[in-house]
């Protein structure tokens, strides 16, 4: 087994592979594993690469490809293990596979592409209606029907989204549910076992902080906080007059929470208010309209981008996208929360490395000192040491 999967040289985060129905570690694959790298993203499903170098026997088999654990359509869950505890990275089914096979033997490899469970809600093309005139439906009542009839979980916190809808499905359950997310200004978020059809969640637990320039308990290898005040302020968009004689314009500000005590403003003294027009998405209902507008003006307001890079093993915990995290040691304006918007896993010979993009409406540092940690303790030994 490779040394970043084994727990060798200062027992770094290891990467655990289990694959099929059983979901068996796939171990006398280890050796020939070379990296494993996932990506998640709010906005797209979840992707996985494993990458293996094969050798051949002497029967002329292929050590990866014809080992028979690798085949399409098995489901796949990676975890990252610190320690003796470990944490799920992805879960879903291998897509795709494909061998190169070069001049030279030696550099033979195969690779694996896996997807999230999105993959397996987008294989039969559904005709369904959802609702009627006399009884109709909500959002979240079609989603959770969708996720159960996908052996899904619905995460709890989803929401219910627009109400007295009468639909018609004609698209794979993926395709209607991300159409059916854009209208509600809804994230679309697959993870361990679950799915979530909700708004963004700037509120609940935070997740393990982000330290930059803090001694020994630094986790953070690089981060550059961007503040873009190029970004429109408001929403608008038209909707008819009641008495059919024209169109009234609504104008629509964001409604997020905070993540900071200042807010990160779009304009400026003496400028005229930034406001963005939404077009109609081939929609006249007006509830949906506003769901849209809301939605778009909310994703404004996320001025503040943070870029970044963590080592996983010193970090010791898995990023989740669609969940807040505190940054500290960035300065008193630009330490706090941040929404987490995506994030790249990628376990080498090299270590686990997180790469990320993080989200903020606001500046200043709000994250209590309970929440950092080691922090405290890391810069009191620092400082006895005399550095």
């Amino acid at each position: 087994m490779p040394a970043f999967l084994s727990g060798a040289q200062r027992d770094p985060a290891g990467c655990a592979i289990r694959v099929g129905v059983a979901l068996l570690e796939i171990s006398e694959l280890y050796p020939f594993l070379t990296s494993v790298e996932v990506e998640h993203s709010r906005s797209d499903a979840a992707t996985a690469t494993l990458t293996f170098e094969t050798r051949r026997d002497e029967k002329g088999s292929w050590a990866a490809q014809d080992s028979g654990l690798l085949a399409k359509w098995e489901p796949i869950v990676i975890e990252a293990a610190f320690g003796s505890r470990t944490e799920e990275v992805f879960r879903g089914y291998i897509r795709e596979t494909s061998a190169s096979y070069p001049e030279e033997a030696g550099a033979a490899t195969f690779t694996v592409e896996c997807q999230d469970a999105s993959l397996a809600l987008d294989r039969e093309h559904v005709r369904q209606s959802w609702g009627d005139a006399e009884v109709p439906t909500s959002d979240g009542l079609i989603f959770k029907q969708i996720a159960v009839r996908n052996q899904l979980i619905p995460h709890p916190k989803s929401g219910e989204g627009l109400s007295g809808l009468h639909l018609f499905q004609d698209a794979t359950d993926i395709a209607f549910l991300r159409d059916r997310a854009e209208a509600n200004g809804y994230e679309l978020i697959f993870a361990d076992g679950t799915a979530y059809f909700g708004p963004m969640r700037l509120s609940g637990e935070p997740q393990a902080t982000i330290l930059v320039y803090a001694g020994p308990a630094t986790n953070c290898l690089r981060i550059d906080v961007n503040a873009d005040g190029h970004q429109p302020e408001k929403v608008a968009f038209d909707v008819a007059e009641e008495d059919g004689t024209g169109a009234k314009e609504q104008i629509v500000e964001p409604d997020l929470p905070l993540l900071g005590p200042e807010p990160a403003s779009g304009g400026g003294p003496g400028l005229k208010k930034f406001v963005w027009r939404l077009r109609r998405q081939g929609t006249t209902d007006e509830a949906e309209l506003m769901a849209r507008a809301q939605a778009k003006a909310n994703e404004l307001s996320m001025r503040i981008k943070a870029d970044g890079e963590l080592d996983g093993t010193l970090y010791g915990h898995v990023l989740q996208v669609g969940g807040l995290v505190p940054v500290d040691g960035v300065g008193d304006r630009n330490n706090g929360l941040y929404y987490v918007d995506t994030v790249a896993h990628k376990f080498t010979d090299d270590g686990y490395r997180q790469t990320f993009r993080l989200l903020r409406n606001a500046y200043g540092d709000n994250v209590p000192a309970s929440a950092l940690g080691g922090l405290s303790a890391s810069l009191s030994v620092s400082f006895s040491l005399g550095f």
